[in-house]
């Protein structure tokens, strides 16, 4: 099940277990990703509080935890590979695994459809 914050984040969650990183849309708004700073494993990390940090050629960005819970695994591969955020973003560039300290957080996100409204209502 997939779900998206206002500040572009996407989960991805099986089980107990939430897989995220940023969407399509923020990497497109970053351009050319030039360095990743991923959470240690074993983090402690609250909903929309930061949980790693983007480097563009733009700007830098914090990267927020769509959930509570605890950082079980990170992707090792962007810290030599960052451009995967741009290749890939929702599948490929993620950026950590964390352990879902409470499923009702979910409520607070939006699913695919919404997220894409709430997209197309973005001024540019």
């Amino acid at each position: 099940m997939m779900k998206f914050t206002k500040e572009h984040e996407w989960i991805n969650v099986e089980g107990d277990i939430g897989t995220v990183g940023i969407t399509d849309y923020a990497q497109k708004q970053l351009g050319d990703i030039v360095s990743v700073e991923l959470p240690k494993v074993g983090a402690k990390v609250k909903q929309f509080g930061r949980l790693a940090l983007v480097d563009s050629m733009k700007a830098s960005s914090d990267v927020y935890a769509s959930v509570s819970g605890e950082v079980v695994a990170v992707n090792d591969g962007l810290s030599q590979n960052p451009q995967w955020v741009n290749e890939s973003a929702e599948e490929k560039g993620w950026f950590a695994k964390i352990k879902l300290e409470n499923q009702g957080e979910l409520g607070n996100l939006m699913d695919k459809l919404a997220y894409d409204e709430f997209v197309k209502g973005i001024k540019h």
